[in-house]
């Protein structure tokens, strides 16, 4: 998910949809590769053949006390079922702040509500109104700003951890290839609730558009790191083109690749494309994510470490400021790394 205050032309072209579209929830994948991060050797192997495979994996054993998302989610319910006018007095999103419905500016819509809020390493307290850096969103109160302060800054370690991970396994010239782009002050990342509210009967009453939670696309950051409630709903899309289930583990992490990192390995990692649908569930699903992103002058390239002697680039070289500007004038389905592959990649 990105975020940017650019103006917005709309492109409908280039939407690759991957098959089937059925609305169908019923295609459970147990497949996905579960990777124990307290065994650093085996993991770090797991992890890159994941990332090759789905784009997609499960972290266990992560350090991380269950008592926080615990806490999190709770204080995200709290809010999401305060009355619509104390909730607005946090929107428009711009891009920050509380969205129903619309999810960004071009046109894409779903059943949900969520929260979109900065959370760069540069602002130690983040949306405190003590910090002078931080973007404060009115309305938030200052219990969900101080528990979304704490998981983050967890979270993004264990990004960083795996990100640490794949290097050692890439042979890359430095641990902290990619993590140090997260851990820039610089750091252009975000933070997403979102909050799909209860829906019985929803199935037998609407059409297969209506159905749609959260619209299908891919991360464009580096690595992005979810985490959901016991409520199902959450999609990937594998190689062959197939949409499948993802079972809910509310004590887990799942991490996504994103854009960034498929173009920085030459495409050797997979963007997977992801989406949530909407079910006939008697309780809200609600899901954290914590986008990590490099800062806005990062030029994204492919690594000369990973490439092999004689291997040619399938990426123009960008900057993650540019990828942004161009990726918000887009539909959520667009194919966004078509802009930037060079011809012969095409």
């Amino acid at each position: 998910m990105l975020v940017s205050r650019h103006p917005v032309l709309e492109n409908l072209g280039h939407i690759k949809t991957c098959k089937p579209t059925s609305s169908s929830s019923n295609n459970v994948f147990t497949g996905i590769p579960v990777v124990d991060l307290s065994d650093h050797t085996v993991a770090k192997t797991l992890i890159v053949n994941a990332c090759k495979e789905f784009g997609f994996f499960k972290v266990i054993n992560h350090g991380i006390s269950m008592d926080l998302p615990n806490k999190l989610e709770a204080e995200s319910i709290k809010f999401f079922k305060l009355p619509k006018q104390e909730k607005e007095k946090s929107s428009p999103p711009n891009p920050f702040g509380y969205g129903n419905k619309n999810i960004g500016p071009n046109g894409d819509t779903g059943l949900v509500e969520y929260l979109l809020l900065c959370t760069n390493p540069g602002d130690h307290q983040l949306h405190s109104r003590n910090s002078t850096n931080a973007i404060v969103i009115p309305g938030i109160q200052e219990s969900l700003q101080s528990v979304v302060n704490e998981y983050v800054l967890a979270v993004r370690n264990v990004a960083c951890e795996v990100l640490e991970m794949i290097a050692e396994e890439l042979q890359l010239k430095a641990r902290d290839t990619l993590s140090s782009l997260i851990r820039d002050e610089k750091s252009d990342s975000c933070f997403r609730l979102n909050y799909y509210p209860p829906s019985p009967g929803l199935r037998a009453s609407s059409n297969a558009q209506s159905l749609i939670g959260f619209g299908e696309h891919t991360d464009p950051q580096i690595m992005s790191v979810l985490r959901s409630n016991d409520v199902s709903g959450f999609q990937i899309c594998l190689k062959d083109g197939a949409w499948v289930s993802i079972p809910p583990d509310p004590s887990s992490f799942f991490l996504n690749v994103g854009d960034s990192l498929q173009v920085m390995t030459n495409g050797r990692f997979r963007s997977v494309k992801h989406r949530v649908l909407a079910g006939d569930n008697l309780k809200s699903r609600v899901s954290m994510i914590y986008f990590g992103g490099p800062p806005l002058s990062e030029k994204i390239t492919p690594l000369s470490s990973v490439m092999e002697e004689g291997e040619e680039s399938l990426y123009k070289e960008y900057t993650w400021s540019d990828y942004k500007n161009s990726a918000y004038k887009t539909k959520l389905g667009y194919d966004r790394l078509t802009n930037f592959q060079k011809p012969s990649a095409q």
